[in-house]
């Protein structure tokens, strides 16, 4: 397999805010000590994103201020029990699947114990206070606000390492999913509504993602390196994980650890996962992604997207490596009212699977045989479920060949599985986390228990009138030429008109302009080594993506143009491009 350039680290560079960042404990130190006025009252708020080590920032930065009154508003947090009360009817019985949590953090702590807190800081005429800990914000303003964030990913990594449990309970031997369900469905939820208010009145945000290699830069900084990130395409950082179906191919073509079995998955362009690399002159800061939907969704996502969607990003793109691989799980999305109405979700998991690749005779399972009888199906699956035979998935389930470049729209309600052989560009809406498995292949997790079946939900919402002939028509390669130029060719590949996103494939060999029409794009080059994006107007500076690298496009960019690069001169390429229909 041929090597890509693939970045894996990539950076939005921020102008004109050098000397803003600082690196290591002991620059931060002396940054928040400049700050301190002498014996003047002074409260600092050090307020935390869940997950962040407060141990660390205890030894090391706490001692060093010598405050007169130092509160950690965790003592004021509600007891494990009262929380578990609380959240019952989100947390639910499931291991995967809660109810998305409407909470405000206020509701995790008792009033008079925070009422005490604030009457502690008040006594206090002269002299430093530092309060800190998730919520410290909710006992005093500050008249230092340092904010210290975290990202998804990083945090799963502390879960899986048994370093973490969940907040406010003490569960780090739990079932992996159901701390991450947790997360999912009530942490993140309510830590994001907490932290936007803070993080546009920030003095400092402080970068926790390196164990005693903490990054701090002002609030100023911040906030003008994510208005600068709207301006111009850019990148997430991808993370990459190996799974009980994964393959090899982006093992070799992304020069990813190979000692790891496998890699599964990549999430190419997921914010509410990813992270955003801002670098400030020599030091680079890392902040979850999410953080630019938050504050910025307006020049981010445009107007009519956030209007629809709020602060959440709602285009996914992702990779599934099944190369050398395993069969995917036979599996079903939820239809929207069913999201809806089950987990408090506003919009579902439609998607689509664009081949970056394929190996000879590899399949991809779409939809229902046509004539077959459903309750048999069902019944099949539960014998399986039960171990009392394996599931015949040829009898019930369609078989298409796969080729590379291939397009297979998935509506929720659609059976469907990425067979083995395949490398796999997800496209797709972004709850990720909503799919009910029908079979799994009788596999086991990583964490050596099986793989949660939920043939229950599944049942529920199979559309059975997808069968053969309708996916057949309607499913596999919608490809219809849209407009050509010289050196260009522009065809639209769907998605279904149940799904909200379009998507638009371009072959070019000169350069090709686009514009965003007020709309964010995600794009991905899926031919060709290297393209360069510029701005025909010179509103931002080149920026270069490889092969099978994500980028966005935010709305405010408009006119943004992409031309064969470096080795790809002269030759045909291609980008698959989305964006959300009006």
């Amino acid at each position: 397999m041929k090597q890509t350039h693939y970045d894996k680290y990539p950076e939005v560079r921020v102008e004109g805010f050098d000397g803003h960042a600082w690196r290591s404990w002991s620059a931060v130190r002396k940054t928040i000590a400049a700050r301190l006025p002498g014996q003047r009252k002074t409260v600092i708020i050090i307020d935390c994103y869940p997950g962040v080590r407060l141990a660390e920032i205890e030894q090391q930065l706490m001692a060093y201020l010598q405050p007169t009154l130092l509160i950690n508003v965790e003592t004021a947090r509600h007891s494990e029990a009262h929380l578990h009360d609380l959240l019952a009817e989100n947390l639910t019985d499931d291991r995967v699947f809660g109810v998305l949590s409407c909470h405000q953090l206020s509701d995790f702590f008792c009033a008079d114990k925070l009422a005490q807190l604030r009457q502690k800081v008040q006594a206090i005429d002269e002299g430093t206070i530092v309060i800190y800990g998730p919520g410290a914000a909710l006992i005093h303003p500050g008249e230092v606000l340092i904010y210290c964030d975290l990202a998804r990913w990083e945090i799963q990594q502390r879960f899986r390492s048994g370093e973490l449990g969940n907040w406010g309970v003490d569960n780090k031997d739990e079932d992996l999913l159901r701390r991450y369900k947790r997360a999912f469905f009530i942490e993140w939820r309510v830590f994001d509504r907490h932290k936007t208010p803070l993080l546009k009145r920030a003095d400092y945000l402080l970068d926790t993602s390196r164990q005693d290699d903490p990054a701090l830069i002002t609030g100023e900084a911040l906030r003008a390196g994510l208005q600068q990130t709207t301006q111009r395409p850019f990148r997430v950082v991808p993370f990459f994980d190996p799974g009980v179906w994964g393959g090899q191919w982006m093992k070799h073509h992304f020069d990813l650890d190979r000692s790891q079995p496998n890699y599964a998955w990549c999430f190419d362009c997921v914010p509410e996962e990813n992270s955003l690399l801002l670098r400030f002159d020599d030091v680079r800061v890392e902040i979850p992604s999410q953080d630019l939907v938050l504050l910025y969704p307006r020049p981010l996502l445009g107007e009519k997207v956030h209007a629809r969607f709020g602060t959440e990003f709602p285009i996914r793109f992702d990779f599934l490596d099944t190369v050398d691989g395993q069969n995917l799980s036979v599996q079903v999305h939820p239809l929207t009212e069913y999201i809806q109405q089950h987990f408090g979700m506003h919009y579902t998991q439609d998607e689509s699977y664009y081949l970056l690749d394929a190996r000879p005779g590899a399949e991809v399972c779409l939809g229902t045989r046509s004539g077959i009888d459903p309750q048999a199906m069902l019944d099949d699956l539960a014998a399986a479920q039960r171990g009392e035979k394996s599931f015949d998935d040829g009898k019930f389930i369609n078989r298409f060949p796969a080729r590379k470049h291939d397009h297979f729209l998935i509506p929720a309600g659609t059976v469907h599985c990425a067979g083995a052989g395949t490398m796999v560009l997800e496209i797709s809406a972004t709850p990720y986390i909503f799919t009910f498995k029908l079979w799994d292949w009788g596999r086991l997790g990583s964490d050596g228990l099986p793989r949660p079946v939920h043939l229950d939900h599944g049942a529920q919402v199979i559309d059975w009138q997808r069968d053969t002939q309708w996916v057949s028509e309607h499913l596999i390669n919608q490809f219809a030429p849209v407009a050509e130029g010289d050196g260009w060719s522009e065809e639209r590949t769907g998605l279904h008109t149940r799904e909200f996103i379009e998507t638009r494939r371009h072959w070019f060999s000169k350069p090709v302009t686009h514009h965003t029409q007020g709309n964010v794009n995600v794009l991905n080059l899926v031919e060709g080594s290297e393209a360069l994006i510029d701005s025909p107007h010179h509103a931002f500076a080149p920026f270069v993506v490889n092969f099978a690298e994500t980028f966005i496009v935010p709305a405010a960019v408009g006119a943004y143009r992409i031309s064969p690069h470096g080795s790809s001169a002269g030759k045909q390429l291609a980008t698959m491009k989305a964006w959300v229909r009006g």
